[in-house]
């Protein structure tokens, strides 16, 4: 009797022990991160048989067990890779936004100031000061296309650099993860039932970790060996054995980085905007966001540079020349060639460029073109529309295919194999390589080249302009007299050319109110309806030489593009385009904030879920300390008495 009392006070003590240990263990790791609170799990000893009765035989300690609810977690774990990625894209959209409300309003200042500068070369087109004005506020504008753009390529490269490290993070935990499964799967026998609850901390640590990269689920085995999974299934940890994330340059773009999956025999293509958290993030930002604020800016300078050139070339320098680009040339070699990306994947050689045709009709888009073994098919990237430019060796000239985007993809050399492809970027580095090629100020082009007269006799509101010139010199020595128009019959108009010699050399019929009429290196433009019936009354227009250094009209015409809708189908101005794009911008940052405060909001409640099961509570571990003291001390009392017994029977019997 005396010695099971005596067994009976050591096992409350050993049990009382480890329940001091566990709950010393609780308080003192109430402030590491990922720790989840653990509770030694006390049971009855059996008791002993003693004629027809039971006696209790004291207690043991069965398990530590940590508390720990696998669905709260999995849900912080979700919501920790939703913040992840929420954070992520609002930082980053948040800098978009403040370059672009800094830098899009310089530059809408330097295109301000341009066309301040050609409003005074049209008010006085023989000041050469004024001229000098006009190109240094042309040099001013160029970089400050250019350092926008190279602020764009700062962020793109920060970005990649950020997904790289992104991806070197997964793998040093993947292969860590891998580690602790093998610990793991090592200390488990057959007779052993505890768990090693400080190593499934470690390892639920490492997961939510991973989970602020990317969207992480997980499976654990019989054994404890977990598997790991990240974005739409993809195996990350299998087991004991890890893979690795690794970054390769992009294909066509080297610019736009991949991401690859890695085991020990293969590497396969892990695409980022499918793996979450802020990883995806990344992606979304670059290939997205960036992207297309990129786009808009060197849309942007393309057009500006094509009409001001276009402008020039309408008119007359002070050396009565035809007026020289002011910019860059958008369709000059480099350029060409930049907008035609080829994956290395091709089996053909084909050759080919990219020619600008209209700045209208130039979209945000980018396109893919594949060759299917008989024609060039063209996809819209972002829509997915697809167009059939025809077969190679198609068009006019031979191997150049129009598309209804104001652009033409032109074979250049080689022929393609079936499923060969093309990256097409219309507005590729149009704004970094946006320069100013006039140097002399003599060489802006103010003067028109000639100009519309008309007949005294004339009795209608009806008015003739020269309104588009591509080859002013050859409208010079065109030797156009004038311009006659009339109602052949009633509801039937026609127009005639007339040249110097009298001779009629165009005739064709017209609709009012307005037309716009091409003879190849110019266009006029017919508004109103004349009141003369033929043979009779006819309405003249008369040609005349408009050439000299006090005329600005071509100057002026310049300066009203600055009005002119250019951009989106001749809709937008070039000051509405950039501000609907700052606009954009800045409402993306702020669509982005507010996920960001929801998905924060989402995290704390999962988190604080998680915590009322596995968090430590000081107050109840200092309550439980008191209790199990206690208990250590009555189970001791159990042993005081029961060496009181013994030592009063020993004391007997001598």
């Amino acid at each position: 009797m005396t010695v099971s009392l005596y067994q009976t006070g050591v096992s409350g003590l050993l049990s009382a022990q480890q329940q001091l240990a566990t709950t010393g263990h609780n308080i003192s790791n109430v402030n590491t991160e990922g720790y989840n609170r653990q509770r030694a799990e006390q049971n009855a000893a059996v008791g002993l048989n003693n004629g027809d009765n039971y006696i209790g035989s004291g207690t043991y300690i069965q398990d530590i067990t940590r508390l720990y609810d696998q669905f709260s977690y999995k849900e912080q774990l979700l919501n920790q890779s939703n913040l992840g990625g929420a954070n992520s894209l609002h930082s980053k959209l948040t800098q978009l936004d403040q370059i672009m409300s800094s830098s899009g309003a310089t530059l809408s200042e330097s295109m301000h100031k341009f066309y301040q500068g050609m409003n005074g070369v049209a008010d006085n087109p023989s000041d050469p000061a004024l001229r000098s004005i006009v190109l240094n506020q042309a040099s001013v504008l160029s970089n400050d296309f250019s350092e926008l753009q190279s602020d764009f390529a700062q962020m793109q490269k920060a970005v990649n650099g950020e997904i790289e490290q992104m991806a070197s993070k997964i793998s040093e935990i993947s292969l860590e993860l891998a580690k602790i499964n093998e610990t793991i799967l090592h200390s488990q026998n057959n007779s052993q039932t505890g768990k090693p609850n400080d190593l499934l901390d470690k390892r639920d640590q490492l997961v939510a970790e991973l989970g602020e990269y990317t969207r992480v689920n997980t499976i654990e085995d019989q054994n404890g060996v977990m598997s790991v999974m990240i974005g739409q299934g993809t195996t990350l940890v299998a087991g004991i054995t890890p893979l690795t994330v690794s970054v390769v340059s992009g294909d066509p773009d080297p610019l736009k980085t991949e991401l690859r999956l890695n085991s020990p025999n293969s590497s396969t293509a892990l695409y980022g905007a499918d793996v979450g958290g802020a990883l995806a993030a990344n992606f979304e930002f670059r290939d997205v966001h960036l992207l297309q604020a990129n786009i808009e800016v060197e849309r942007l300078a393309m057009a500006f540079s094509s009409i001001i050139n276009d402008s020039q070339a309408s008119g007359l320098d002070l050396n009565g020349l035809q007026g020289e680009n002011i910019f860059s040339d958008i369709n000059i070699s480099a350029l060409q060639q930049g907008r035609v990306l080829s994956p290395q994947s091709n089996s053909g050689n084909l050759a080919a460029h990219v020619n600008i045709s209209d700045v209208s009709l130039v979209p945000t888009d980018e396109f893919e073109i594949r060759f299917d073994g008989t024609d060039f098919i063209m996809m819209n990237l972002t829509d997915k529309t697809t167009t059939n430019l025809g077969a190679p060796g198609s068009g006019t000239p031979a191997g150049t295919h129009v598309t209804p985007f104001g652009f033409e993809f032109v074979e250049t050399g080689g022929t393609p194999n079936t499923d060969d492809s093309y990256l097409i970027k219309p507005t590729k580095n149009s704004a970094a390589l946006m320069k100013v090629t006039l140097t002399n100020g003599d060489s802006i082009a103010a003067s028109s080249a000639m100009e519309i007269a008309s007949s005294d006799n004339n009795v209608s509101n009806m008015e003739v302009e020269i309104s588009e010139v591509t080859d002013p010199l050859t409208l010079i020595g065109a030797g156009a007299d004038r311009f006659e128009l009339y109602e052949s019959s009633p509801g039937v108009y026609i127009y005639e050319l007339y040249n110097q010699a009298g001779v009629i050399t165009s005739t064709n019929f017209y609709t009012p109110p307005e037309t716009v009429i091409s003879y190849g290196f110019f266009e006029v433009t017919i508004s109103g309806t004349p009141s003369g019936v033929a043979p009779n009354a006819p309405e003249i227009f008369y040609f005349k030489d408009a050439f000299g250094s006090g005329n600005g009209q071509n100057a002026l015409a310049t300066s009203l593009t600055q009005n002119q809708g250019v951009l989106s189908n001749s809709k937008e101005t070039f000051s509405q385009s950039l501000s609907i794009t700052t606009a954009q911008i800045g409402s993306k940052a702020s669509n982005a904030e507010l996920s960001a405060d929801t998905a924060q909001a989402l995290y704390t409640q999962a988190y604080n879920r998680n915590q009322s099961t596995s968090g430590v509570n000081l107050d109840e571990e200092a309550a439980n300390l008191l209790k199990f003291q206690q208990a250590y001390q009555a189970a001791s009392q159990i042993v005081s008495v029961a060496n009181t017994i013994f030592d009063t029977i020993l004391s007997a019997v001598r």
